[in-house]
């Protein structure tokens, strides 16, 4: 299992599970299946229902290529198109909860896509449809951050979303019927916010990274501009920022 951290826009570390290789063959396999499907009933409405093979035998061979390509087109850019709509899931990504995502913290753009799906020539069809998926299984595997070489140019992995999810991984917090919260102002503050806080809170205290607390709290001080600040410790006071934000949005 390849953990991912990701380094966001605000300078807060995340980290994510690497799509496995056997997940992501799994949706290959699956997305190969809707193509094959699409060819099938297009095979059928246009050259067993419309006639349009008869029509193509009268055509001359520019005519007869441009149709083709014309009906095949969905399965020419089926990942960028389906990656660009489904936010970087194809349906046999979305199936098995994997998606592509920026390893820079940023959203993957269509532009990030599109250099995926170019790559897709090297990674996937170099060596024809036997092998052809040697090269990007090779990539994947030797790969530190399980990248294939369109990842790798275009700055994404594939992680997944099948994580287990217990209270520690949410923007939630065990409070006690009688709590009384300490600071108002964290009402300023998104779900978003909230959940960046406790992930980079959880990784600081795990690893005993102190500097990060450090920054951790005055960014927090400076967002909510907190003159009073009733807590000595890093720790206590960042856990009763969560507390806090918890009792008011949980009460609101």
């Amino acid at each position: 299992m390849v953990e991912l951290q990701i380094n966001t826009t605000q300078n807060v570390n995340i980290n994510f599970t690497a799509a496995s290789v056997g997940e992501r063959i799994l949706a290959a396999i699956i997305d190969l299946l809707i193509k094959v499907a699409y060819i099938i009933v297009i095979y059928q409405i246009g050259f067993n229902i419309t006639g349009l093979g008869e029509w193509l035998e009268a055509q001359d061979f520019w005519s007869v290529t441009a149709v083709i390509s014309l009906l095949f087109l969905p399965v020419m850019f089926y990942s960028l198109l389906f990656e660009t709509l489904l936010d970087g899931q194809t349906p046999g990504k979305r199936v098995l909860k994997i998606k592509v995502v920026k390893i820079d913290g940023y959203q993957a753009s269509i532009g990030d896509f599109f250099i995926r799906w170019i790559f897709r020539i090297v990674d996937f069809n170099l060596l024809g449809p036997l092998f052809g998926s040697v090269i990007g299984l090779i990539a994947i595997i030797s790969s530190p951050k399980n990248q294939r070489l369109g990842d790798m140019t275009a700055g994404t992995s594939v992680i997944t979303l099948k994580n287990n999810v217990n209270i520690s991984h949410t923007i939630l917090e065990d409070l006690k019927q009688d709590y009384i919260p300490t600071y108002s102002s964290v009402i300023k503050l998104s779900d978003n916010d909230a959940r960046i806080i406790k992930d980079t809170f959880k990784t600081a205290i795990k690893s005993k990274d102190y500097k990060t607390l450090i920054k951790l709290r005055r960014k927090i001080v400076d967002v909510l501009e907190l003159k009073d600040i009733k807590h000595n410790t890093d720790h206590e006071f960042i856990d009763v920022i969560l507390k806090d934000y918890n009792y008011y949005t949980q009460n609101m």
